[in-house]
C-alpha cells in the first residue's frame, strides 16, 4: 500500500503503534488477573521501549522477509486481498515471537525458566495479534492510511 519510502515509515509507525500498544494492553490485563481503565495509561510505560524496538524490526528486516515468505504462498497475479492477508499473516508469525522473546526479557523477570516462560508468552499473544491484526488494527490502519495518502 505504500509507495514510497517515506509513505512505509508512516504506514509501519501506525501499524506498529496500534500493535503494540493493544498488546500491551493485552498482556498488562493477563498480569494484573483482568482488564481495567488503568491498564490503558500503565501501557504507555512497556510503549516507550517496545514500539521503537517493532518499528526498527519491522521496517528494517520483518517487511523483506515477510514479503518474501508471503510470495512463496501467492503470486502478484492474485487477489489483493490474499496478498495483503499472506504478507500479514508472515509479519505476525515472525513479530509475534521476537516480540515475546523481547518482552520475556525485559519484563518478564523469568530466571530459569526463561524458555518455558517466553514459549507461553508467545502461545497466548500469537491468538490476540493474528486476530487483532487481520480483524481490526490492519485494516484501520490501511484505511486511515488511504484517507492520508489517496491514490491518485
Amino acid at each position: 500500500m505504500p509507495k514510497t519510502k517515506f509513505q512505509n515509515v508512516i504506514f509501519t509507525l501506525m501499524m506498529s503503534f496500534l500493535m503494540v500498544y493493544a498488546m500491551i494492553c493485552y498482556n498488562i490485563s493477563l498480569n494484573i488477573g483482568g482488564m481495567s481503565n488503568q491498564v490503558f495509561l500503565m501501557a504507555f510505560g512497556e510503549m516507550k521501549i517496545m514500539w521503537p524496538v517493532a518499528f526498527v524490526l519491522e521496517f528494517f528486516i520483518v517487511d523483506n522477509l515477510a514479503h518474501k515468505l508471503a510470495f512463496r504462498i501467492v503470486t502478484p497475479k492474485d487477489r489483493p486481498f490474499a496478498i495483503t492477508a499472506a504478507i500479514s499473516i508472515m509479519i505476525i508469525c515472525i513479530m509475534c515471537p521476537v516480540m515475546s522473546l523481547i518482552a520475556t526479557i525485559l519484563f518478564k523477570n523469568a530466571g530459569s525458566q526463561f524458555v518455558a516462560v517466553w514459549f507461553q508468552t508467545t502461545f497466548m499473544n500469537f491468538p490476540v495479534a493474528f486476530f487483532w491484526q487481520l480483524m481490526y488494527c490492519g485494516p484501520l490502519i490501511r484505511f486511515l492510511f488511504g484517507k492520508m495518502f489517496p491514490e491518485k
